[in-house]
């Protein structure tokens, strides 16, 4: 039986972020924060004019099927500034994994991505109990493997060849983790590297 938080989507609030459900409602200013610049992010495929209506049909199914949970990412003003998502749910094994994340260039490098994982990862452990919630990125994106890295996530391994991208390459992708018995401590750090002067 699927409990309710494996189904509904959380409004997850701090001081540099909020994260609430993603609506059809922000196509146009998820439109103007992807359009910052991310057109041309290596490794990763961005959402535009012409596919954002089938991002959202994929995202949504994903929910229904209950698979994921899609977030808007506002910045500390109340602005769009990305999206994020639970995906690759399972709830009999109690996994999770934290991706499709795209942010405005304006809001990268700052405290908002920290604080942003910070309310995702006590959410996946503290509320829907998880054992494993676990992160992907493509083995080239050497930014996003710094920063999953920088959470305090170990790397599993790679998975060599293991998806084919919308461009037709042949992705290695690099497999992340952070146990429920390491949350404490990633926890702590978090924390800290949310604490200290900028």
């Amino acid at each position: 039986m699927t409990s309710a938080a494996w189904r509904e989507v959380p409004t997850l609030a701090g001081r540099h972020v909020t994260l609430r459900p993603l609506e059809r409602d922000d196509r146009a200013a998820l439109l103007a924060a992807f359009g910052e610049g991310l057109d041309h992010v290596f490794a990763t495929v961005v959402p535009d004019a012409a596919t954002i209506d089938g991002w959202f049909d994929a995202i949504e199914a994903q929910r229904t099927a209950g698979r994921a949970l899609p977030f808007t990412v506002l910045d500390a003003a109340g602005r769009v500034s990305g999206a994020t998502r639970f995906l690759r749910m399972n709830e009999a094994h109690r996994r999770v994994e934290i991706g499709g994340t795209l942010y405005a260039r304006r809001v990268q490098r700052t405290g908002l991505n920290t604080e942003a994982k910070r309310l995702l990862l006590d959410h996946a452990f503290a509320v829907l109990d998880c054992q494993c919630v676990q992160f992907r990125t493509s083995w080239h994106n050497r930014a996003s493997r710094a920063a999953i890295e920088r959470l305090g996530a170990r790397m599993d391994g790679v998975l060599r060849g293991h998806m084919v991208t919308g461009e037709g390459e042949v992705r290695d992708s690099v497999v992340y983790s952070i146990l429920a018995h390491e949350w404490p401590q990633v926890r702590r750090n978090l924390d800290y590297l949310l604490e200290r002067p900028r």
